[in-house]
């Protein structure tokens, strides 16, 4: 049932990678057309919501990040639930090396910002922009390229970018969460509570989704960031009370969200952030500190921090190379986790807060942008080769024992 669920998810995320590079390519295409003007007023238009007494107002950039983001970090925090509970991440041996790597390729991508930010005087708040993965791209790329490579490797790359993703999420708890009101964050609290003694019992799905609701709006008013209490959430929701979990509202949850989190809420975002305007850029800007620290952290930070993590976790013994792969293999999905992309630029837009078309924006978006192509096309190169020799090998040891 697990491995069902694992194969699920990843054929989601990998066919909505397509979407996401086309809702990228078009926010460029229009960013950069007589419509840019309409387009960056419509994502700074403010629009209110009120139900009942309830009253909310925000822009559509902010809606979508403090919005239909909180969605999509409820589904990453119920598929880490699972994934520990009843998934890959639930053996240990299996677990130690894709998190070491994962630590990694968090430590490894500061550093190289931060020494590239002192050298040439950059902004030193960027630095958790390039610590990121965006889960879809990445299995994107690989469902495109990894033909004939171990499953085993698919595994390692969602177990790793889960583990990444949730670190991600702890940054911008800890570091862009400021100024937050006590009464709202009390409810918060309490709600949480409430929820994780009730989850022992049999609740119907709509108490979750008002749950979800009340806690979302609370956080809002609180000036927490969403994604941490969208995680928490998760967290509270029950696996199942049956051996079967077939009527478990977090697998509910999960069938239900994946879709929309795929097909509209991330690429939905990725139209309201990729939106560069090249109008007026000058090779100074193109190539200033912040656009260079952010492109080869991804680029060359997450490689170093995820290959060195894993080949140290695999030389103490204390883990061990995912089944049957090769370390050109693993080099290869080294370069593929730093296609930080939708994961990255929201962490910008907190990093820098601001208007959307700003200087700094558009600098960490050029940052981002160029990082992950570069990242996607380096892993794309690695392991189509690594592809070919492991198909050659095979064919190889197929004609020397006579199987055809």
């Amino acid at each position: 049932m697990a491995r069902k669920l694992t194969l699920d998810f990843l054929k989601t995320e990998a066919a909505s990678g397509a979407v996401l590079g086309l809702a990228a390519l078009s926010a460029l295409i229009v960013a950069n057309s007589p419509l840019a003007e309409a387009y960056f007023s419509w994502l700074k238009g403010v629009h209110p919501l009120q139900v009942g007494p309830l009253f909310l107002s925000m822009s559509i950039s902010d809606w979508i990040k403090e919005g239909l983001m909180a969605i999509f970090f409820l589904v990453v925090g119920l598929e880490i639930k699972y994934e520990i509970l009843k998934g890959e991440l639930s053996d240990p041996r299996k677990l130690m090396t894709p998190v070491l790597a994962a630590l990694g390729g968090m430590l490894a991508p500061a550093a190289v910002y931060l020494a590239i930010a002192s050298a040439l005087g950059g902004p030193q708040n960027g630095w958790p922009i390039p610590l990121a993965t965006d889960i879809a791209f990445a299995l994107a790329v690989f469902a495109m390229v990894g033909r004939g490579l171990p499953p085993s490797l698919r595994v390692f790359l969602l177990t790793l970018a889960i583990v990444d993703d949730l670190g991600a999420i702890a940054l911008i708890a800890i570091l862009f969460s400021q100024g937050v009101a006590p009464g709202p964050l009390l409810w918060v609290a309490g709600l949480l509570i409430v929820g994780a003694v009730l989850s022992r019992r049999r609740i119907a799905a709509p108490f979750w989704v008002l749950g979800f609701g009340a806690v979302w709006y609370l956080t809002i008013q609180s000036g927490l960031s969403t994604s941490l209490t969208a995680v928490a959430f998760a967290l509270i929701v029950p696996v199942g009370h049956r051996a079967d979990d077939r009527q478990s509202p977090l697998k509910e949850a999960m069938h239900d969200l994946h879709p929309y989190v795929a097909y509209l809420v991330l690429p939905l975002f990725a139209f309201a952030k990729a939106g560069v305007s090249f109008a007026g850029l000058g090779w100074e800007q193109a190539f200033a500190p912040l656009v260079i620290g952010i492109a080869l952290g991804l680029f060359l930070g997450k490689p170093i921090g995820v290959m060195g993590a894993a080949w140290l976790a695999s030389a103490l013994k204390i883990g061990k190379r995912p089944t049957d792969a090769s370390w050109l293999q693993l080099l290869g999905v080294s370069l593929l986790c730093g296609v930080g992309f939708t994961m990255s630029l929201f962490i910008g837009t907190l990093a820098f807060p601001g208007a959307i078309d700003s200087v700094v924006q558009v600098e960490v978006k050029l940052g981002v942008l160029g990082g992950s192509f570069l990242s996607a096309v380096g892993a794309a190169v690695v392991l189509a080769a690594a592809g070919r020799i492991r198909r050659k090998e095979l064919a190889e040891e197929a004609s020397s024992t006579g199987v055809h």
